[in-house]
């Protein structure tokens, strides 16, 4: 039996706001002194996160972890699907590797999933005060709801309190809300206590009477109606959101290329928060014109996504980019693609077992099928930046990379974490998380800012900081508009 109470946000549908707003209620309950953990039995997302145990989580919540102030661990969140094509994905369960599998076959493995789901909620459960719970997607996709383990079923289990979020920002919110309570099933609609109205802009007055309106059609109360937060600093989960950002004026254009199957990509988000860079995520060669650094990033496809760079002119362009003296940055994937070919000769990853890469290191990477998942801290030395300091990040991959000429280690103390090269301008490294480390990521800018001519900044954002900012400034969102009396109550805290 659970002893922790149970909150769950559930949604009209995906990008409605349950993670954000999942986060800031995290946050809230734990500055009001409750031991707080997030919970999502499933989540399908290329964006993941490495525990202190080497452990892979979805990315969302190892921030609302964060934002609870605790570590992140499997338990959060015990099966994680990252897609490796539109009708298959690689299964994590409990923070481990357990093969690629097409969606039927995954869906024939119910039982045995939603008994680790089971286990992994009851678990956490013992340990906290409360559990702030997350859903998927919609609990009105009714070809799903048999066998789905992560909305109402799992709210039955957990006994939750579910909060059906709408973004009226699309449109439409009162149909989506009322369409979604109807098509769930009647036995667990006694679950629902409340409606949550997100991402709105305007004058509240105007929207008044239409909740009234809404009172008399649904016998459940909206309990919050949440402003549009502008500028929010959030690690997202999907590839869906990827989004340009950075300040319009801008010295230092930076272009990262937008993969099929982008992961990651969160490591990029310290970059666009400073006021000298400008990012812009591109998929087509003349998008290259006017970078100053160009970013080829994590992929949880990397031969597929090799190809399609050589498809679509892309790699051509990046090579003669280099070769015209324009830096360019790998990350894990990408720094795998700057090698001269990777060899996925047991289908780890791709049915194509070779494939060429755009030979701006001398590497060869081979996949195996043991993932690479291990947290990086400690104080490492990087002399093309003229660095020393703490330097922390993750490794999340299963190619491991070779050596195959000359090049200089980017850690001497720790060469396996990527290569360098200064003619041309190239740097490789398994290390996510590297943009992080604000002194680290500064230098890698001023070098920029040297190559254009420009003078260095001595100061930049505080990132770590930053985020805890953007954490209260979540929770302070909640706790003006929405009715935490109600919330509370329905809860049977204080």
């Amino acid at each position: 039996m659970s002893k922790a109470k149970a909150l769950m946000l559930q949604g009209t549908g995906s990008g409605v706001g349950k993670s954000l707003l999942s986060a800031g209620l995290c946050r809230l309950l734990a500055r009001r002194g409750y031991r707080v953990a997030p919970f999502k039995a499933q989540n399908m997302a290329l964006n993941s996160a490495v525990t202190p145990e080497g452990l892979e989580i979805g990315r969302a919540q190892a921030y609302q972890a964060e934002a609870a102030g605790i570590l992140p661990e499997a338990r959060m969140n015990p099966i994680l699907l990252k897609p490796t094509a539109d009708s298959a994905s690689q299964v994590i369960i409990m923070g481990q590797a357990r093969g690629n599998l097409k969606a039927k076959d995954y869906y024939r493995r119910f039982e045995e999933h939603w008994r680790v789901v089971r286990q992994a909620y009851d678990s956490l459960s013992q340990d906290y005060e409360v559990i702030v719970i997350e859903g998927a997607g919609s609990p009105a996709e009714i070809n799903l709801q048999a066998r789905e383990i992560v909305n109402m079923r799992m709210a039955a289990y957990a006994k939750a309190r579910v909060y059906i979020v709408g973004d009226i920002d699309r449109g439409g919110v009162f149909a989506w809300l009322k369409g979604t309570y109807d098509l769930i099933p009647q036995e667990y609609r006694d679950l629902i206590k409340g409606f949550i109205i997100n991402k709105f802009r305007g004058d509240i007055a105007l929207l008044r009477p239409a909740l009234e309106m809404f009172a008399q059609i649904v016998p459940v109360p909206i309990i919050g109606v949440v402003p549009y937060l502008h500028n929010l600093l959030v690690d997202e989960e999907d590839g869906v959101y990827v989004r340009d950002g950075g300040s319009e004026r801008a010295e230092l254009k930076i272009a990262i290329v937008r993969l099929p199957r982008i992961a990651n990509f969160t490591d990029f988000l310290p970059l666009a928060l400073e006021p000298d860079v400008a990012i812009s995520y591109i998929r087509r060669p003349e998008e290259l014109d006017g970078a100053d650094l160009i970013i080829i990033p994590g992929s949880k496809a990397t031969v597929s996504d090799l190809i399609w760079l050589w498809d679509c002119g892309l790699a051509r362009a990046i090579i003669e980019a280099a070769q015209a003296g324009k830096p360019v940055v790998g990350i894990c994937g990408g720094y795998q693609m700057l090698g001269e070919e990777v060899l996925d000769p047991q289908g780890v990853e791709a049915k194509v077992s070779r494939a060429r890469g755009l030979g701006l290191l001398p590497l060869k990477t081979t996949f195996e099928g043991v993932k690479v998942l291990q947290n990086l801290d400690q104080e490492l030395e990087v002399p093309l930046l003229r660095y020393r300091g703490r330097t922390r990040g993750y490794e999340i991959h299963m190619g491991r990379s070779h050596l195959q000429g000359e090049a200089e280690p980017l850690f001497p103390e720790r060469p396996d974490l990527g290569f360098w090269r200064s003619r041309p301008f190239v740097i490789g490294t398994y290390l996510h998380g590297l943009f992080d480390n604000d002194e680290l990521r500064r230098a890698l800018l001023n070098q920029i800012r040297a190559l254009k001519g420009l003078p260095p900044l001595k100061d930049g954002i505080k990132y770590r900081k930053l985020r805890q900012k953007e954490f209260d400034r979540l929770a302070d969102l909640v706790e003006n508009h929405i009715d935490l009396k109600a919330l509370f109550e329905a809860l049977e805290l204080k």
